[in-house]
């Protein structure tokens, strides 16, 4: 039943995107490039916008539930389509979910010096996911109330903030004093653009969107749209409160602004606002993901142990337990910043699959058809949006582009197993 309209569609797309990123980011990017940090946002929003045109154009032509994935197949056939999955839960969701665990146990390490030991910090990391599998195993409805308790906790201090920390700003502070060279720009562009990044889950119950060819582009646009005007404004803010020494607030930038512009309180309503934000994210992650791992078993593209459903709860049991160990092992193992560069080059190369896709499925299918969103400007905004990907793309240091490869062979040689054992599939 197709029940989702355009204010749903943007809302979601905000709620998906609005996690740990803005969180920890901002002291982060403001490390790489100073005060130049913001002209980082405006190159991502560029590449964002662009992308999501193209997710716009394809989402109205193919229109059964899958999001990216479904585009990808659609137009490259299976094994792309299988790549891209694998890219997707494993290559993003589950390391994005790892890195902002990382980020999570950094800010709360604030409040909770012990957390900033080894042990006590694997303890609590084991102990969060093994709470999130049985309340997940136990049912979806337990874990939708959770998704819905922190997605309606997470925006109100960032809107404060922003608000309230236009009127604390030293203009001299965004003074620009010196450009950062095109490399620095670069590496700052590639882990700014984590935060960037979610939207694309908003699209994967596309078979529930109605009058998709008009909602899908005028929900994604208008959703980024919001997206934009909170993260530069929060940028701007922090920026302007912190000036140089923003850069020194890596762990916990936004509690920094807040205590600056509220006073002590304001510091720990930000810094709780932020492990609810990022435990929100993890928690629908771990309520999405393991169905995407399920529903990929059933359709014999992953062990058939992972489609295997709780006798009681009629849950996927077996495939919550595996993503959680999954994220739970590389939270333990991982920094952020790798974890999160691996993230964001796992999703560029399906933003790449998905530009890709406009073109094809124009010269394969032609123009799209009456009722469905066309792209104007012929091919510029899809071979624009292939070009500016492809930048950020080569932004990724060796060490991820390597472990991204990686992965790649591994989902080729999986599938081909796959095929050699089901032959004709």
């Amino acid at each position: 039943m197709r029940v989702i309209g355009v204010g749903a569609l943007s809302l979601s797309v905000v709620n998906m995107v609005v996690g740990a990123g803005i969180f920890v980011l901002p002291g982060r990017i403001a490390a790489d490039l100073g005060s130049a940090a913001i002209l980082a946002y405006l190159v991502c929003s560029v590449a964002v916008a662009l992308v999501f045109l193209c997710f716009a154009e394809v989402g109205s032509r193919v229109t059964r539930s899958g999001g990216a994935y479904a585009y990808i197949e659609e137009a490259f056939g299976p094994l792309a389509g299988f790549v891209a999955s694998i890219l997707l839960w494993f290559g993003y969701l589950a390391l994005a979910d790892a890195a902002i665990t990382v980020a999570m146990v950094e800010a709360m390490s604030i409040a909770f010096p012990v957390l900033g030991e080894r042990i006590p910090r694997a303890a609590f990391i084991i102990a969060l996911f093994a709470f999130l599998a049985i309340v997940n195993i136990k049912g979806t409805k337990a874990g939708v109330r959770l998704y819905v308790f922190n997605t309606l906790a997470k925006l109100v201090p960032l809107v404060l903030l922003l608000v309230v920390g236009l009127f604390a700003i030293n203009v001299e502070h965004l003074a620009i004093p010196e450009w950062p060279s095109a490399r620095d720009f670069g590496a700052g562009a590639i882990i700014l653009f984590f935060a960037f990044t979610g939207a694309e889950g908003a699209l994967s119950a596309s078979g529930e969107i109605k009058n998709p060819s008009k909602t899908v582009p005028m929900g994604l646009l208008i959703g980024m749209a919001g997206l934009l005007v909170l993260y530069v404004g929060l940028q701007t803010v922090a920026q302007g409160v912190l000036g140089p020494e923003l850069a020194h607030s890596t762990e916990a930038p936004l509690a920094a602004v807040a205590v600056e512009v509220f006073g002590g309180w304001g510091g720990k309503m930000l810094l709780v606002g932020a492990v609810i934000s990022i435990y929100g994210a993890i928690s629908g992650d771990m309520l999405g993901a393991p169905r995407v791992i399920f529903a990929t078993s059933l359709d014999g593209n992953l062990p058939k142990i992972l489609s295997n459903v709780h006798a009681k709860y009629k849950t996927p049991h077996v495939a919550v337990v595996f993503f959680a160990i999954v994220v739970c092992a590389f939270a333990l193992s991982g920094t952020f910043r790798y974890l999160a560069v691996f993230a964001t080059g796992s999703l560029l190369l399906i933003d790449l699959g998905v530009s890709l896709a406009v073109l094809r499925l124009r010269q394969r299918d032609g123009l799209p058809e009456a009722g469905e969103f066309r792209l104007p400007l012929g091919p510029l905004i899809p071979v624009s949006s292939c070009v500016i990907v492809g930048w950020l793309l080569l932004q990724v240091p060796a060490e991820e582009a390597f472990s991204i490869a990686g992965l790649i062979g591994a989902s080729i040689v999986a599938y081909a197993a796959r095929a050699r054992v089901k032959p004709g599939v």
